[in-house]
């Protein structure tokens, strides 16, 4: 089976490429039709290693000639050992693959070509590289590329990761522009291919995405997701306390409150029982001066002798909507 990168060249096995077919090559429109099988995208296993480094071998020098060929016809590299590796399967074959190289490790792909010390931010404990983007041939001009290059960025992004570093090729800057990622005037040469450094804000991709909304929820259903971080980033749980954003939150002008509506879904529907407010008018002097208890123990009392259940089947929080 023939292997092939979505460029006709890299860098040293690393960084973006584009998912245009090499030039002078057309992709044929039976390779471009999607399999009714389901692309399963999961992390790579030992088992997977294998096939991954014979498929490297195959691509990057065999067919590429970055590399020279060797007699066990593997190819692998020190940063595989704390990489992260994302395959796509189609039928129970690895069809793609993509690596994510972690802050962790002390190490990136780019250090081989650049010097810290020529980037404009700093190689810190939330900045991933993304490399190694490879389909193999016969399913390239799919959508697995694709795929595999948003698997990464949900991986770095659930991982805390603020920054992704990469190289693509010059021709297709306009493409990774696109996708939000930045160039930054660096550039090495491979062969007779130019790469560009790139760089791209976690957030800033992430609101490059907002207008493929519809295309994201497509791709979900297509897509059998076996990552231990979800498909989609979940919603941020709120928390109450934007009525006092209307009226001022340094309370100097609580008059507002009559021309405002508190509909937060923390805020009580109904007003207090009397009986609460005559305590708290009778204590609202040493209220105002002692600090809560914080375990709550007496309101976990006294729900579970309203409600009739053990205290330890209640749970107080802050509460969230």
């Amino acid at each position: 089976m023939k292997a092939h990168p979505d460029v006709s060249a890299s860098a040293r096995d690393s960084g973006f490429r584009t998912f245009a077919a090499p030039a002078g090559r057309l992709i044929r429109s039976s390779r471009s039709a999607v399999s009714s099988s389901q692309i399963e995208i999961a992390r790579a296993t030992e088992a997977d290693r294998e096939v991954i480094d014979r498929i490297r071998h195959r691509v990057y020098a065999e067919e590429l000639r970055q590399h020279q060929t060797n007699e066990e016809g593997v190819l692998r590299d020190s940063l595989d050992a704390f990489n992260t590796c994302l395959v796509a399967r189609l039928d129970g074959a690895i069809a793609g693959f993509i690596s994510i190289t972690p802050p962790g490790g002390g190490r990136y792909s780019i250090d081989k070509y650049f010097r810290r010390d020529e980037f404009p931010f700093p190689f810190d404990e939330r900045l991933y590289e993304v490399r190694l983007l490879t389909v193999v041939d016969e399913h390239r001009g799919r959508q697995i590329a694709g795929q595999l290059m948003y698997a990464a960025f949900r991986w770095v992004e659930a991982h805390g990761g603020t920054r992704i570093v990469g190289i693509g090729r010059r021709e297709v800057m306009s493409l990774y522009r696109k996708a939000g990622l930045e160039p930054l005037g660096l550039s090495i040469r491979a062969g007779a291919v130019t790469y560009e450094a790139m760089q791209g804000e976690v957030a800033v991709l992430r609101r490059k995405l907002a207008p493929f909304d519809a295309l994201l929820r497509r791709l979900e259903t297509r897509v059998q997701w076996r990552l231990d971080v979800p498909f989609r980033k979940p919603a941020a749980c709120f928390h109450g306390g934007a009525f006092f954003e209307a009226i001022g939150e340094r309370f100097d002008a609580l008059e507002r409150r009559e021309a405002i509506i508190n509909a937060d879904v923390l805020d009580a529907w109904f007003p207090p029982a009397p009986r609460v407010l005559e305590v708290l008018r009778r204590e609202l002097d040493w209220l105002a001066r002692t600090s809560p208890p914080t375990g709550c123990a007496g309101l976990v009392s006294a729900i579970a002798w309203a409600r009739d259940v053990p205290e330890d089947s209640i749970l107080t929080g802050g509460g969230s909507s």
